[in-house]
C-alpha cells in the first residue's frame, strides 16, 4: 500500500501538504511541473508556513530550490565557505581548521537529519579525541552559522538546537620577565625576534607575526604593519617599535637580505626558514623548538598564545590606556580584552606593600589606617 494513502492529506492554496511516516511533506506546481519535498517537521503549522512560502515563490517566478530532503552536509558547508569569502565576516585559516573537524563527522549527511543529538554526538566524540569543551563550542557555532544561512537560503526547514558546553575558566598563563628571557634564549636568533613582538604587542604568533612579510616593516618610520584582513578582526594595525624590537627587527631584516643574496632571489618573508630543505619559504609553525625551549627553561607547558596574555597584562600594569591597548594588540572587545588582564600572585603581594605603605613613591596607596584617620 503506498504510505501516502495512510495518513489524511490537507490542501492549502493550489498546494497539497501531506503524511509519510510522521514527517509533513509537500506538493505544489509551477510552470506546469509538480514539485515534491519533505518539510523535515512534524508539525502540521511549520509545514503550511513552508508550502505557503513556496506557493509565493511559484506564483512570483522564482527558481525552484533544491529539495530539502536532498540537500547535504556539503552542499551547506560549501555555502558557508563562499559565505566566509565574499562578506570577509570570518578569517578562512581559522574557519577551516573549525571546519576540517565538522567535514570528518558530518560528511555525506543529510542536513535535514542533523539534530540536537547529533551535535551532542559529535561533542562526545571530540572530548574522546582530546578537544577541549571550549574548541568543541567554536566548532558547533560555525556549525550553527552553516545551519542558519541554510535556513536563511531556504535549504532547511527549521533550525535544531545546539547547546554549548560548559567551559573551564580562561586560561590564567603568562610569563614573568626571567621565564620570558629563559626560554628566548634558547630559541634561535630569528625566533627570538618573533616571540619578541608577540611579548610586547600582543600579536598572534602563526597568523600575524610569522605572516609578516618585509614591506610592512619600515625601519625609517620605526613601525610594523599588519594589513587589512591579515588580523582576526579584519582591521589594520600599527605600531611603534621599542629601540630593543626596532634593533632586533633590522638584526632579522639583515638576516633575511643575506638569505636574498645568497639564493639570488627576493624572499617576500620577514621570518622565512633560514636553513634546511624550506630555505626561503615563510615559517609555518614552531611549536617543537618552543616546547624544547620551555622543558630546557623550565616552564612546561607554556604556550606561545600566553605571550598574547603577558603583553596585554604589561600593558595593564604599565597603566597604558585600554582604548590604546586594544588598538596594539588587536582586540575588538573590552569584555575579551579583560580576560586577558591577569592578575598574578606577585601583582597581589605588590598591591599589598602599597596598602601598607612599604613601596615608597608619590604614587603610594595609603595605609588603611592613614586613610581613614584623614576621614
Amino acid at each position: 500500500m503506498d504510505e501516502t494513502a495512510t495518513r489524511p492529506r490537507a490542501k492549502a492554496g493550489t498546494g497539497m501538504l501531506y503524511l509519510r511516516g510522521e514527517t509533513w511533506w509537500i506538493k505544489y506546481h509551477q510552470h506546469g511541473r509538480a514539485y515534491y519535498e519533505t518539510t523535515g517537521t512534524k508539525d502540521e503549522r511549520q509545514a503550511r508556513t513552508i508550502l505557503h512560502n513556496r506557493l509565493v515563490k511559484a506564483e512570483s517566478g522564482a527558481p525552484v530550490l533544491p529539495q530539502l530532503h536532498r540537500v547535504t552536509y556539503d552542499d551547506a558547508a560549501k555555502a558557508l565557505r563562499e559565505h566566509y569569502k565574499v562578506t570577509g565576516t570570518r578569517n578562512l585559516e581559522e574557519a577551516e581548521y573549525r571546519l576540517a573537524h565538522l567535514d570528518r563527522y558530518f560528511r555525506a549527511r543529510r542536513l535535514a537529519s542533523i539534530g540536537t543529538k547529533d551535535s551532542e554526538q559529535y561533542a562526545l566524540k571530540r572530548q574522546e579525541q582530546g578537544a577541549s569543551n571550549g574548541s568543541i563550542n567554536r566548532e558547533l557555532a560555525v556549525l550553527g552559522r552553516m545551519l542558519k544561512l541554510a535556513y536563511e537560503h531556504d535549504r532547511l526547514a527549521r533550525m535544531p538546537v545546539l547547546r554549548k558546553l560548559e567551559e573551564s575558566a580562561p586560561r590564567q598563563g603568562f610569563f614573568e620577565a626571567d621565564a620570558f628571557a629563559a626560554v628566548r634564549r634558547r630559541l634561535s636568533d630569528d625566533l627570538q625576534v618573533a616571540v619578541t613582538v608577540s611579548y610586547v604587542y600582543g600579536w598572534r604568533m602563526q597568523s600575524e607575526v610569522l605572516a609578516l612579510e618585509q614591506r610592512q616593516l619600515n625601519l625609517d618610520a620605526g613601525t610594523l604593519t599588519l594589513d587589512p584582513g591579515q588580523t582576526k578582526n579584519g582591521e589594520g594595525r600599527v605600531v611603534f617599535l621599542t629601540p630593543d624590537l626596532k634593533l632586533l627587527l633590522a638584526e632579522q631584516l639583515g638576516r633575511v637580505k643575506a638569505l636574498e643574496r645568497q639564493l639570488e632571489r627576493i624572499i617576500p618573508s620577514l621570518f622565512p626558514h633560514l636553513s634546511g630543505r624550506f630555505t626561503g619559504q615563510p615559517r609555518g609553525d614552531f611549536r617543537r623548538a618552543w616546547a624544547t625551549a620551555c622543558e630546557n627553561a623550565g616552564v612546561q607547558g607554556m604556550l606561545r598564545h600566553d605571550l598574547r596574555r603577558t603583553a596585554v597584562r604589561n600593558m595593564e600594569q604599565a597603566a597604558v590606556p585600554r582604548s590604546v591597548a586594544m588598538k596594539l594588540t588587536g582586540h575588538k572587545t573590552e569584555n575579551v580584552y579583560r580576560r586577558y588582564a591577569i592578575v598574578s600572585p606577585a601583582d597581589l603581594k605588590a598591591a599589598a606593600l602599597k596598602l601598607a605603605g612599604d613601596n615608597p613613591g608619590d604614587n603610594r596607596v595609603l595605609p588603611v589606617e592613614t586613610r581613614l584617620a584623614s576621614v
